[in-house]
């Protein structure tokens, strides 16, 4: 008889069942009946025969030949493992182990396996499933042999889900609990006696799939919304679970076990004959699950475990291993990454299109016409109205007309109606008619309609982009779907990020995150023009994944696209601009000290009038929340508006720039209000304390808090003052530290703070008329939160203390925390880059350093700035993933800027020399620890 493992080649190289039966055979020959069999003899002989047959599947899979790169030959072929070793086990328990010379009706036993070692399909290192089938009651020799065949398949390292019911217990089991039901339908006979799995799935055929099946596919269907709920119900993020994650596997299975359940099928491509898929469908089908097995048995060999997640360290790899070599302005792994979410995307396309003909095929059962009365078709604009469900008229509605592609679409969102799976099916079929649209007056305009829509666009462009319509209509977005950056910063693909963002966008407009963003619900209602908001955040990252500035590509992509999507000339101007600038206020308001008048004239110049300025920070709120969940915070929030604040006042005829003095006296002038108590000499002294820039760069509140501090270590004559102030609705940590000023002050705070677990986000150093150094600091928790808890930060105190002292060797004590650091960080390569502008600001040289973030990086590069002598006066902290940028505010010994072009060419260069010696360093020890 014919079984799928005659299709395995030269299986005997994985495993020859009856030599290794003959070689246990042979080592217990002399073995008298009743003794101990030599337990560990018997182990090794198996245990061999695994590792030799796991080796040579591996082989196969991994050295060229005709199974390179083939998963489900990999799957069948440890099935086929799997099975020998089981029936070797079984044949030696029953005739050596525990020998009858005549057993009894009783005692039969059969091994089943469900699954997906059911299906033939085990993956390299999963576990195991096993039913062990018995008449009734179990006898004692029974229970023994199943307890011998488990310890050893446990003693070989295996994982065995198993369960040991009679014929009857297991279809009453099913009857109640899905999931034994779903794996009786997959199970399969290993060995012992048939007749037993034979009455189990007449059994089955009879009791339980007899039925219409509606109970089992809601079951499944729910199963797998709770699935996708708990995994992130995305498919575009960018550690994706291959098996249980959206697009996954596990969906694959759910339409296969459906199916099975329903039409009786053992393969997909049966299906065709049923009338459920196409040739073409069916082909996608086996094209997806035999990628994402593949894709698995890499994931198990590399992790060397039964992991199913997708992670950065293994991408790269898995890539290479496939094929994917990097191109220029391409990389293989981000190829390789867009592939994987083509074909999750194919899966949820197949999901759709099984259900739609699962309910027709329903439909026409005349047991349930009943219920498919009250479904009765209705009309709506030209579409037929399927219960909450808006479906195409006719087969041959869209080939008539064309611009019903989108008219369903717009119809369905004003109308708060999904769309019939049938019907999407038919769209997908008919799809190269889209390319007809994208010169039609109409079809456009009805395109701006649901992207403007105030009825959630965002679930309306997601339901165009799965459908295929968004990218045909739009075909510069079509180029960015599925496109992933292989990066720790960006959690979704370009085109689910850029959707999210709409979705963002359309919250923030009608209140829901009034809350969360106060300036933004309050401005977005003062710009003018709606279709040029939506349109740039629709727009604002279209260019990726071209090998140059996105921001400069994707403006010239809506000057061409404006005016085709209706927008006039000025409108379509103003969408080039925003998104040619739409980094241009993050990297401001981030890595820019924005108490300096000179950032922000030149960010106003840059902007130019209030409704850009508007346009600007909602683009930029939408833009950073659609990155992902963690991205956004209160620091950025506050850094945001400060920007916008200061710019609009600039604007608006007023000045930052100028009447220095004046402006000091007028701040010491408030803060004197603020000091009760204090005698007018004292005022005064401390007045004298700070030079201008000191005065000018915090709030009144701010100031006076500092006055009351260096009062008391005045006073009382304290070498070192800390102060902390928890603020939650900026997400930071505000600490002050007043002390003696001394070389490499910031270096040393820096590294106290690093090795304390805080992260600092920004920071302005100042050193007073008296020689003590007033230095505040905001810092957050690995987590982005502010960092709080008592003992953490009397942890953080004691340590600052230390290092001031020099009793704190801060490299030594990150070299005790490194393997404490995230493993994925140590994935990624950043080469450090410094780079230098003298134009950012009047009275300091800016200084930009990029590096792969990690605990102690701001130390190494404060710790160079001060070996080249340079001042410190603030520092800006952003991170994007694994980079960070971290910008400096720096003058000269002698409190100029630096101009020396041989100069400024020795502080990039010994900064970055710090930086790679930094690293090199730390990776060979990160790397072993892997």
């Amino acid at each position: 008889m014919a079984t799928p493992y005659d299709r395995i080649p030269d299986r005997r190289a994985i495993v020859r069942r009856r030599a290794l039966e003959d070689a246990l055979a042979h080592l217990v020959e002399d073995v008298s009946p009743g003794a101990d069999l030599p337990r560990p003899q018997v182990l090794a002989l198996l245990r061999e025969a695994l590792a030799t047959g796991r080796t040579e599947i591996r082989r196969r899979f991994e050295e060229p030949g005709p199974l390179k790169n083939d998963g489900p030959a990999v799957l069948m072929a440890t099935s086929f493992l799997m099975d020998q070793l089981i029936r070797v086990i079984f044949d030696f328990a029953e005739a050596k182990a525990y020998p009858a010379a005549n057993p009894s009706a009783a005692e039969r036993l059969s091994v089943v396996a469900t699954g997906g070692f059911g299906r033939g399909e085990m993956a390299p290192l999963s576990d195991i499933d096993l039913l062990f089938l018995r008449p009734y009651k179990q006898t004692p020799r029974g229970e023994q042999i199943v307890e011998f065949m488990l310890y050893l398949l446990w003693d070989l390292g295996l994982k065995v889900g198993h369960a040991t019911r009679t014929v009857e217990e297991s279809l009453r089991y099913a009857e109640r609990d899905h999931t034994i039901r779903t794996a009786l339908l997959e199970s399969r006979y290993i060995w012992g006696d048939r007749e037993l799995f034979d009455e189990l799935m007449k059994g089955y055929t009879a009791k339980i799939s007899a039925g219409d099946g509606r109970d089992f596919v809601e079951a499944k269907l729910g199963e797998r919304d709770q699935r996708h709920t708990r995994m992130g119900d995305s498919r575009y993020v960018v550690e994706p679970n291959v098996k249980e994650g959206k697009g996954g596997l596990r969906d694959l299975h759910t339409l296969y076990w459906i199916a099975k359940y329903l039409y009786r099928v053992n393969e997909p491509a049966e299906l065709v004959a049923k009338g459920v898929l196409t040739r073409d469908e069916a082909r996608h089908f086996s094209r997806a699950e035999r990628f994402l097995t593949t894709v698995r048995c890499h994931i198990h060999y590399l992790s060397g475990r039964a992991d199913d997640r997708l992670s950065f360290d293994l991408q790269r790899e898995i890539a290479t291993r496939l094929g994917y070599q990097d191109r220029p302005g391409s990389r293989g792994v981000e190829r390789f990454m867009k592939h994987y979410y083509l074909h999750a995307k194919t899966v949820g396309d197949l999901t759709r299109i099984f259900v739609a003909a699962l309910e027709d095929s329903r439909r026409r059962k005349p047991r349930l016409a009943a219920l498919w009365q009250t479904l009765r078709p209705r009309q709506l604009d030209g579409f037929r109205l399927d219960g909450e469900r808006l479906a195409a008229a006719s087969n041959d509605q869209f080939e008539k007309d064309p611009v019903a592609i989108l008219r369903l679409f717009h119809v369905a969102q004003e109308n708060g109606l999904d769309i019939h799976p049938a019907s999407l099916r038919l769209i997908t079929q008919n799809i190269r008619l889209v390319d007809r649209l994208r010169n039609d007056a109409e079809a456009n305009r009805l395109f701006m309609a649901m992207l403007t829509s105030r009825h959630d666009p965002e679930t309306t462009l997601r339901r165009l982009n799965e459908a295929g319509v968004f990218g045909r209509f739009v075909p510069d977005f079509g180029r960015v779907v599925a496109q992933t950056q292989h990066d720790m910063y960006h959690t979704y693909t370009v085109d689910e990020h850029t959707i999210r963002a709409i979705g963002f966008l359309a919250r923030i407009e009608n209140g829901t995150l009034k809350e969360d963003h106060p300036l933004s619900a309050e401005v977005v209602h003062k710009i003018l023009s709606r279709p040029v908001l939506y349109l740039a955040v629709l727009l604002h990252d279209i260019a990726k994944g071209r090998g140059g500035d996105h921001s400069m590509l994707g403006a010239d992509v809506a000057m061409a696209l404006g005016p085709r999507l209706g927008l006039s000339d000025s409108e379509t101007e103003t969408v080039a601009w925003l998104v040619r600038y739409h980094l241009a206020m993050s990297g401001t308001a981030f890595q820019r000290d924005l108490m300096d008048p000179k950032t922000i004239d030149t960010f106003a110049a840059l902007v130019q009038s209030p409704e850009r300025l508007r346009l600007l920070l909602v683009l930029t709120v939408c833009d950073i929340r659609a990155v992902g969940p963690a991205v956004w915070n209160g620091w950025k929030a506050a850094l945001l508006r400060q920007l916008y604040n200061a710019a609009e006042r600039v604007m608006s005829g007023g000045t930052l720039s100028g009447g220095r003095v004046e402006r000091m006296k007028a701040v010491q002038a408030e803060v004197a209000q603020h000091l009760s108590g204090w005698t007018d000499a004292e005022k005064e002294e401390h007045f004298a304390r700070g030079y201008a820039p000191y005065w000018l760069s915090f709030p009144i509140d701010t100031l006076a808090r500092h006055a009351e501090l260096v009062r008391r270590a005045e006073r009382d004559r304290q070498p070192l003052a800390i102060e902390h102030r928890i603020q939650p609705d900026r997400s930071v940590t505000e600490i002050t530290i007043y002390t003696l000023d001394t070389h490499g002050l910031f270096a040393r705070l820096a590294g106290a703070m690093a090795i304390s677990g805080a992260n600092i986000v920004d920071a302005k150093i100042f050193t007073l008329a008296n020689g003590m150094a007033l230095d505040t600091f905001w810092i957050q928790d690995l987590e982005g939160k502010p960092f709080d808890g008592p003992q953490r930060l009397a942890r953080l105190a004691a340590r600052v203390e230390i290092s001031l002292s020099n009793r704190l060797d801060i490299n030594r004590e990150l070299e005790a925390q490194k393997s404490s650091w995230p493993k994925r960080d140590r994935v990624f390569t950043v080469q450090p880059r410094v780079l230098i502008d003298n134009g950012a600001s009047d009275t300091f040289t800016v200084i930009e350093v990029n590096g792969r973030d990690r605990p102690g990086f701001l130390h190494v590069v404060t710790r160079a700035l001060t070996r080249l002598n340079l001042q410190i006066q603030s520092a800006h902290i952003t991170t994007y993933g694994e980079r960070a940028v971290d910008v400096f505010y720096v003058k000269d010994l002698f409190g100029l800027k630096v101009v020396n072009a041989d100069k400024l060419k020795q502080v990039a260069a010994e900064v970055e020399k710090s930086i790679r010696a930094f690293d090199a360093r730390f990776e060979p020890a990160m790397k072993a620890a892997e």
